[in-house]
Protein backbone atom coordinates (compact mmCIF):
# COMPACT_ATOMS: atom_id res chain seq x y z
CA UNK A 1 0.00 0.00 0.00
CA UNK A 2 1.34 3.48 -0.95
CA UNK A 3 1.36 6.31 1.63
CA UNK A 4 1.92 9.96 0.62
CA UNK A 5 3.90 12.62 2.47
CA UNK A 6 0.97 13.40 4.76
CA UNK A 7 0.54 9.77 5.75
CA UNK A 8 -2.99 9.71 4.34
CA UNK A 9 -4.29 6.32 3.21
CA UNK A 10 -7.92 7.32 2.58
CA UNK A 11 -7.95 6.48 -1.10
CA UNK A 12 -6.19 3.18 -0.62
CA UNK A 13 -8.50 2.17 2.26
CA UNK A 14 -11.58 3.11 0.25
CA UNK A 15 -10.26 1.13 -2.71
CA UNK A 16 -9.51 -1.99 -0.67
CA UNK A 17 -12.68 -1.92 1.39
CA UNK A 18 -15.08 -4.73 0.52
CA UNK A 19 -18.62 -3.41 0.46
CA UNK A 20 -21.71 -5.59 0.76
CA UNK A 21 -24.02 -5.22 -2.26
CA UNK A 22 -27.06 -3.13 -1.37
CA UNK A 23 -29.42 -5.82 -2.55
CA UNK A 24 -28.12 -8.13 0.21
CA UNK A 25 -28.35 -5.62 3.06
CA UNK A 26 -30.75 -6.73 5.76
CA UNK A 27 -31.46 -10.07 4.11
CA UNK A 28 -31.09 -13.13 6.33
CA UNK A 29 -29.74 -16.44 4.96
CA UNK A 30 -32.60 -18.36 3.42
CA UNK A 31 -33.73 -21.70 4.80
CA UNK A 32 -35.63 -24.21 2.72
CA UNK A 33 -34.63 -25.17 -0.82
CA UNK A 34 -34.52 -28.09 -3.25
CA UNK A 35 -31.43 -29.84 -4.63
CA UNK A 36 -31.93 -32.24 -7.54
CA UNK A 37 -29.33 -34.85 -8.52
CA UNK A 38 -29.83 -36.68 -11.81
CA UNK A 39 -27.97 -38.96 -14.17
CA UNK A 40 -27.79 -42.42 -15.69
CA UNK A 41 -27.34 -45.76 -14.01
CA UNK A 42 -23.94 -46.09 -12.26
CA UNK A 43 -23.33 -42.34 -12.40
CA UNK A 44 -23.05 -41.87 -8.63
CA UNK A 45 -26.45 -40.28 -7.93
CA UNK A 46 -27.08 -42.24 -4.74
CA UNK A 47 -23.43 -41.90 -3.78
CA UNK A 48 -23.74 -38.12 -3.95
CA UNK A 49 -27.05 -38.15 -2.07
CA UNK A 50 -25.54 -40.25 0.73
CA UNK A 51 -22.47 -37.98 0.89
CA UNK A 52 -24.61 -34.87 1.40
CA UNK A 53 -26.84 -36.56 3.97
CA UNK A 54 -23.88 -37.88 5.97
CA UNK A 55 -22.41 -34.38 6.08
CA UNK A 56 -25.73 -33.09 7.37
CA UNK A 57 -25.61 -35.76 10.09
CA UNK A 58 -22.08 -34.71 11.02
CA UNK A 59 -23.38 -31.15 11.35
CA UNK A 60 -25.92 -32.55 13.85
CA UNK A 61 -28.87 -31.54 11.70
CA UNK A 62 -32.11 -33.48 11.97
CA UNK A 63 -32.26 -35.65 8.84
CA UNK A 64 -34.84 -38.06 7.44
CA UNK A 65 -34.38 -40.15 4.31
CA UNK A 66 -37.07 -41.74 2.15
CA UNK A 67 -37.12 -44.24 -0.68
CA UNK A 68 -39.92 -45.96 -2.67
CA UNK A 69 -40.85 -49.50 -1.68
CA UNK A 70 -40.16 -50.76 -5.20
CA UNK A 71 -36.42 -50.28 -4.69
CA UNK A 72 -35.38 -53.31 -2.65
CA UNK A 73 -32.36 -54.39 -4.71
CA UNK A 74 -29.75 -54.26 -1.96
CA UNK A 75 -31.72 -53.79 1.25
CA UNK A 76 -35.33 -53.44 2.35
CA UNK A 77 -34.85 -50.26 4.37
CA UNK A 78 -31.38 -48.90 3.60
CA UNK A 79 -30.41 -46.71 0.68
CA UNK A 80 -27.39 -48.48 -0.82
CA UNK A 81 -25.22 -47.21 -3.67
CA UNK A 82 -23.65 -49.48 -6.28
CA UNK A 83 -20.37 -48.96 -4.40
CA UNK A 84 -22.02 -50.32 -1.24
CA UNK A 85 -22.22 -47.03 0.64
CA UNK A 86 -25.39 -47.07 2.69
CA UNK A 87 -27.64 -45.09 4.98
CA UNK A 88 -30.89 -45.98 6.73
CA UNK A 89 -34.13 -44.78 5.19
CA UNK A 90 -37.89 -44.85 5.61
CA UNK A 91 -39.70 -46.86 2.95
CA UNK A 92 -42.85 -45.26 1.52
CA UNK A 93 -45.54 -46.33 -0.90
CA UNK A 94 -46.17 -42.88 -2.39
CA UNK A 95 -44.86 -39.32 -2.36
CA UNK A 96 -47.74 -38.17 -0.15
CA UNK A 97 -46.54 -40.56 2.58
CA UNK A 98 -43.41 -38.42 2.93
CA UNK A 99 -45.48 -35.51 4.21
CA UNK A 100 -47.25 -37.77 6.68
CA UNK A 101 -44.02 -39.26 8.02
CA UNK A 102 -41.79 -36.20 8.01
CA UNK A 103 -41.54 -34.62 11.50
CA UNK A 104 -42.24 -30.90 11.67
CA UNK A 105 -38.80 -30.13 13.14
CA UNK A 106 -36.83 -31.70 10.30
CA UNK A 107 -33.96 -29.74 8.79
CA UNK A 108 -32.96 -32.00 5.90
CA UNK A 109 -34.94 -34.51 3.82
CA UNK A 110 -33.32 -36.93 1.38
CA UNK A 111 -35.29 -38.77 -1.31
CA UNK A 112 -33.73 -41.49 -3.48
CA UNK A 113 -34.95 -43.10 -6.72
CA UNK A 114 -37.24 -40.15 -7.38
CA UNK A 115 -38.15 -41.47 -10.84
CA UNK A 116 -40.25 -44.22 -9.23
CA UNK A 117 -42.56 -41.74 -7.55
CA UNK A 118 -45.63 -40.19 -9.16
CA UNK A 119 -45.88 -36.72 -10.65
CA UNK A 120 -46.96 -35.50 -7.19
CA UNK A 121 -43.39 -35.62 -5.85
CA UNK A 122 -42.44 -32.09 -6.98
CA UNK A 123 -45.39 -30.64 -5.06
CA UNK A 124 -44.34 -32.61 -1.96
CA UNK A 125 -40.82 -31.19 -2.29
CA UNK A 126 -42.24 -27.67 -2.64
CA UNK A 127 -44.25 -28.12 0.55
CA UNK A 128 -41.20 -29.38 2.45
CA UNK A 129 -39.04 -26.51 1.20
CA UNK A 130 -41.83 -24.15 2.27
CA UNK A 131 -41.39 -25.55 5.77
CA UNK A 132 -37.78 -24.31 5.65
CA UNK A 133 -36.43 -27.80 5.03
CA UNK A 134 -33.47 -28.55 2.77
CA UNK A 135 -34.70 -31.18 0.30
CA UNK A 136 -32.20 -33.35 -1.59
CA UNK A 137 -33.67 -35.54 -4.35
CA UNK A 138 -31.83 -38.05 -6.54
CA UNK A 139 -33.05 -40.10 -9.48
CA UNK A 140 -32.64 -41.27 -13.06
CA UNK A 141 -33.30 -38.36 -15.37
CA UNK A 142 -33.85 -40.56 -18.46
CA UNK A 143 -35.60 -43.92 -18.78
CA UNK A 144 -34.30 -46.85 -20.80
CA UNK A 145 -35.85 -45.33 -23.94
CA UNK A 146 -33.92 -42.11 -23.48
CA UNK A 147 -37.01 -40.13 -22.47
CA UNK A 148 -37.36 -37.83 -19.43
CA UNK A 149 -38.26 -40.05 -16.50
CA UNK A 150 -41.32 -39.45 -14.30
CA UNK A 151 -41.17 -36.36 -12.07
CA UNK A 152 -37.47 -35.67 -12.72
CA UNK A 153 -37.95 -32.89 -15.33
CA UNK A 154 -40.28 -31.00 -12.99
CA UNK A 155 -37.85 -31.46 -10.09
CA UNK A 156 -35.02 -30.05 -12.19
CA UNK A 157 -37.22 -27.06 -13.05
CA UNK A 158 -38.18 -26.13 -9.48
CA UNK A 159 -34.86 -26.94 -7.77
CA UNK A 160 -32.56 -24.13 -6.72
CA UNK A 161 -29.56 -26.42 -7.25
CA UNK A 162 -29.28 -29.04 -10.00
CA UNK A 163 -26.43 -31.55 -10.25
CA UNK A 164 -26.00 -33.71 -13.34
CA UNK A 165 -23.67 -36.67 -12.75
CA UNK A 166 -22.32 -39.08 -15.34
CA UNK A 167 -21.10 -42.64 -15.58
CA UNK A 168 -18.39 -43.74 -18.03
CA UNK A 169 -19.31 -45.37 -21.33
CA UNK A 170 -17.51 -48.74 -21.50
CA UNK A 171 -17.53 -48.56 -25.30
CA UNK A 172 -15.43 -45.41 -25.66
CA UNK A 173 -14.58 -44.02 -22.22
CA UNK A 174 -16.64 -40.86 -22.76
CA UNK A 175 -19.24 -39.53 -20.31
CA UNK A 176 -22.32 -41.77 -20.20
CA UNK A 177 -25.72 -40.10 -19.86
CA UNK A 178 -28.01 -42.96 -20.97
CA UNK A 179 -29.06 -46.24 -19.33
CA UNK A 180 -29.14 -49.04 -21.91
CA UNK A 181 -31.26 -52.02 -20.93
CA UNK A 182 -29.52 -55.30 -21.76
CA UNK A 183 -32.38 -57.60 -20.79
CA UNK A 184 -35.65 -58.22 -22.59
CA UNK A 185 -38.86 -56.57 -21.49
CA UNK A 186 -40.64 -53.32 -22.17
CA UNK A 187 -41.87 -52.42 -18.67
CA UNK A 188 -40.94 -48.89 -17.71
CA UNK A 189 -40.08 -49.74 -14.10
CA UNK A 190 -37.45 -52.46 -14.00
CA UNK A 191 -35.34 -52.23 -10.85
CA UNK A 192 -31.92 -53.65 -11.58
CA UNK A 193 -28.16 -53.34 -11.62
CA UNK A 194 -25.25 -54.44 -13.78
CA UNK A 195 -27.11 -57.49 -15.04
CA UNK A 196 -29.91 -55.34 -16.42
CA UNK A 197 -28.36 -52.02 -17.44
CA UNK A 198 -25.28 -50.58 -19.12
CA UNK A 199 -24.34 -46.88 -19.02
CA UNK A 200 -23.67 -45.51 -22.49
CA UNK A 201 -22.81 -42.20 -24.10
CA UNK A 202 -25.29 -40.67 -26.55
CA UNK A 203 -23.50 -42.08 -29.62
CA UNK A 204 -23.36 -45.69 -28.46
CA UNK A 205 -26.81 -45.61 -26.90
CA UNK A 206 -28.38 -44.78 -30.26
CA UNK A 207 -26.08 -47.18 -32.08
CA UNK A 208 -27.51 -49.98 -29.95
CA UNK A 209 -31.05 -48.55 -30.16
CA UNK A 210 -31.43 -47.35 -33.79
CA UNK A 211 -35.23 -47.50 -33.49
CA UNK A 212 -35.02 -44.64 -30.98
CA UNK A 213 -33.09 -42.27 -33.25
CA UNK A 214 -35.00 -39.02 -33.81
CA UNK A 215 -35.58 -38.32 -37.50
Amino acid sequence: MLIDETGRMDEEIEYLQVKKPKIMEGIQPQKGWIEAIGGSMFSGKTEELIRRLKRANIAKQKVEIFKPRIDNRYHETKIVSHDNNEIFSVVVESASDILLLAPKDLEVVGIDEAQFFTEGLPEVCEILAGRKIRVIVAGLDLDYLGKPFGPMPALFAIAEFVTKVHAICPECGYLASHSHRITEGDELFLVGGKDEYLPLCRLHFYEKNPHLVKK
